[in-house]
């Protein structure tokens, strides 16, 4: 569907990048980013994550869909910008060793909301770059808690509102011209 937007972009000639976020990768999470140019200092960047592993108990499987349109302070592709995203995603976690709750249930649900970031774009060579952004803002999640057993039942049901970290991410990308 993103290639589908990006169609125009690339007939007329502008700039697109393909970028994977090393820090998703650390944690064997697929992900994919494209951003394309918009304007002179505007571009749309639309990456997406997916996590279906699991480690015996620990579970950490998700996707993610996550656009974000971008101002540019200098010149696109380049140097500092500012974004807008939103983001989607749903999720079923647990048997994480971090805390009683995370080593002992799994939450299973979804999520949507939007945010803002800053982020910064080095050119390290002819068509490579990397980026490290950095954003927060707001999360509605809808969530259901289940003990970590064999056919447990569900504790509880509960929706609430997440305000905070949003995103990050150490990208490299590979601009098409």
């Amino acid at each position: 569907m993103a290639l589908l937007f990006l169609l125009p972009v690339i007939a007329n000639g502008q700039k697109i990048g393909v970028k994977s976020n090393l820090l998703y990768d650390a944690t064997a999470t697929v992900n994919l980013g494209f951003e394309a140019a918009l304007g002179h200092k505007t571009t749309l960047d639309i990456s997406g994550n997916y996590n279906g592993w699991s480690f015996g108990d620990a579970r950490w499987r998700h996707w993610l869909i996550q656009p974000e349109f971008r101002y540019w302070l200098c010149e696109r592709f380049e140097g500092h910008f500012l974004g807008l995203h939103g983001h989607y995603a749903q999720y079923n976690v647990g048997g994480i060793n971090l805390n009683d709750n995370m080593n002992n249930n799994r939450y299973q649900g979804y999520l949507y909301g939007a945010g803002l970031s800053y982020g910064y774009q080095w050119v390290v060579g002819k068509r490579w770059n990397l980026e490290a952004t950095v954003g927060a803002g707001y999360a509605r999640m809808f969530d259901r808690k289940i003990p970590l057993a064999e056919c447990g039942e569900m504790v509880r049901k509960k929706h609430y509102n997440y305000w905070g970290p949003t995103k990050i991410g150490l990208s490299f990308i590979y601009i098409i011209k």
